[in-house]
């Protein structure tokens, strides 16, 4: 709960921050100076980044989210594993079954689930970007699921 509250207040000082940087880049164009113009121009186009990008973590982080839900509604969580205070897998554990769980997901290619608890195993490990590669492949397969169910 911590961190979605703090992902909450990121995002909202992020925005403030972009509205005043685009506030700041209108000005400078609007003062018709050559390179006041071209300052203002690359302030916008950075804000557009900025909200691509806030955009794209927030619903990175809702759809995981979701996931976690959905596998620990269902007991499917990693329940072998010690869990520190901050719900994180202990490394040395995660280093341990992380063989295992790698296994299954080469094994069950076309898994969410598989492919989420190498995830979790990935972060408990400390090893981000692998981590977040396997959480979105998870999302893209649940997706793909869903959709097919909706047919």
């Amino acid at each position: 709960m911590k961190a979605r509250t703090g992902a909450i207040v990121m995002a909202a000082v992020l925005v403030l921050y972009l509205a005043l940087v685009g506030q700041r880049a209108v000005q400078f164009v609007l003062t018709g100076v050559p390179i006041a113009v071209a300052i203002g121009v690359a302030l916008i186009v950075l804000p557009i980044i900025g909200v691509w990008a806030l955009a794209m973590e927030l619903q990175f982080g809702i759809k995981s989210g979701r996931l976690a839900d959905e596998l620990d509604a269902a007991g499917e969580t990693p329940a072998d594993l010690p869990v520190l205070p901050s719900g994180r897998v202990e490394r040395l554990a995660a280093d341990a079954a992380f063989p295992t769980y790698k296994a299954h997901a080469e094994a069950e290619p076309e898994n969410w689930r598989a492919w989420f608890r190498l995830g979790i195993l990935y972060r408990g490990a400390g090893d981000s970007r692998r981590a977040r590669a396997a959480v979105r492949r998870a999302i893209r397969l649940h997706d793909a699921d869903a959709k097919r169910a909706d047919r």
